[in-house]
């Protein structure tokens, strides 16, 4: 066959799995069945800010924003973000996102790259308010 199929909202929130509370998180690349696609879709809380940031060893992303629109923090870099924006961010930047007061949906894209996914991660990133 030489195509698949899957509805993201059918998939498992793995945000939630793993204790977070700022978003939801669905990763179709397996249902799929692609071997080069990396794929994510975030639904981020209204107000909410991703608990921690990270940064991939070699995986440039792009970030689409679907609905809503908030700020990414690349770096030490605060950019703001809506409605049909698409933000790249090269793998040695450290990233983050929070959403206004409408939430934010985003679709990020990439190359999958194996052992990438578990990025370096941070969870006292963000500075404090």
């Amino acid at each position: 066959m030489g195509y698949s199929k899957a509805n993201i909202d059918d998939l498992e929130d793995q945000a939630a799995g793993h204790g977070l509370q700022s978003q939801q998180a669905r990763f179709p690349r397996t249902a799929i069945g692609a071997e080069r696609i990396g794929l994510a879709h975030y639904r981020v809380n209204p107000g909410q800010r991703l608990e921690f940031g990270h940064r991939h060893r070699s995986m440039e992303e792009a970030y689409v924003v679907l609905a809503g629109g908030g700020t990414f923090r690349i770096d030490d870099e605060l950019v703001g973000v809506g409605v049909h924006d698409v933000l790249r961010v090269s793998p040695e930047s450290w990233r983050g996102w929070e959403a206004g007061p409408d939430g934010m949906e985003l679709l990020a894209v990439g190359e999958h790259v194996e052992g990438d996914g578990e990025s370096e991660m941070d969870m006292g990133w963000w500075p404090r308010d």
